[in-house]
């Protein structure tokens, strides 16, 4: 039954990224991120990362994805000093596809996503589900996608899980440039049939807001291409492992960040 999942999640992946390659490009935003922060937990307590980031519109759907590099204070040169991990993340518009307009109510429009992640040492997941694209007054963007995980690689014994992944983007006019509060959350439970696993904490939540400062149109009035901010990153029972006594896997961290568009 796993493998059917695995490979469901897999052919669905195709097909959208697919449909959105044969499609003509909309719009596209790429980005440079690099971030420092200390307080993290089960990695090294301090962190560099550089996150290359891009979305793009498509029409028949959309696009994200992003690599983080990431590297600690270690002096040495051992595997552990340094790091990637990676999501690649489609969806298909319902309502564009079919010509069917779903509107109703906040609802802007319904959507099947994917996302592959990758890291090291063979971590990688596979999410399909249903997702909604939202219109609520003061955002710029709020969409929630909901996904059945299904972890492969070294975890392939692994019991699949239930994720809900709200993201958004809020700008707020300040002087005579802008700050952006944008995010994600994700919440991972463990299906109905595998609660109690040993080898995935039954919840996790991951709460990751960004806030940014316009620097770039303050300074040369070019909105959208160079900002400063923070981040702060909560995740309880990270990585799905139980936090304990012994060793604690509940983080609260706080990154610097510089973010540059292009």
């Amino acid at each position: 039954m796993k493998s059917i999942l695995s490979t469901a999640a897999v052919a669905s992946g195709m097909m959208l990224a697919g449909q959105a390659i044969a499609a003509p490009m909309l719009w596209q935003d790429n980005s440079l991120t690099y971030l420092y922060g200390n307080d993290f937990k089960v990695d090294p307590d301090t962190q560099h990362t550089l996150t290359f980031e891009h979305a793009s519109g498509w029409t028949y759907g959309d696009v994200f994805l992003f690599v983080d590099y990431k590297w600690n204070e270690s002096q040495d040169d051992s595997e552990a000093a340094r790091t990637y991990y990676g999501e690649f993340s489609p969806r298909l518009s319902l309502g564009k596809t079919s010509g069917i307009d779903f509107s109703y109510g906040p609802i802007k429009d319904v959507l099947v996503a994917f996302t592959y992640e990758r890291g090291e040492d063979e971590v990688q997941n596979y999410l399909l589900g249903p997702a909604v694209d939202l219109t609520v007054p003061g955002f710029d963007r709020l969409a929630i996608n909901t996904y059945y995980r299904k972890p492969d690689g070294i975890r392939e014994k692994a019991s699949g899980q239930w994720q809900i992944t709200p993201t958004w983007a809020i700008t707020i006019p300040v002087g005579n440039s802008d700050i952006l509060f944008d995010g994600f959350i994700d919440w991972v439970v463990n299906d109905a049939g595998n609660k109690g696993s040993a080898d995935y904490q039954s919840k996790n939540l991951h709460i990751n807001p960004q806030v940014k400062y316009d620097l770039g149109k303050a300074v040369y009035q070019q909105a959208g291409q160079l900002y400063v901010g923070i981040e702060y990153d909560y995740w309880s029972d990270k990585y799905g492992i139980e936090s304990t006594s012994a060793f604690d896997t509940d983080q609260s961290a706080w990154n610097a960040i510089v973010k540059v568009h292009f």
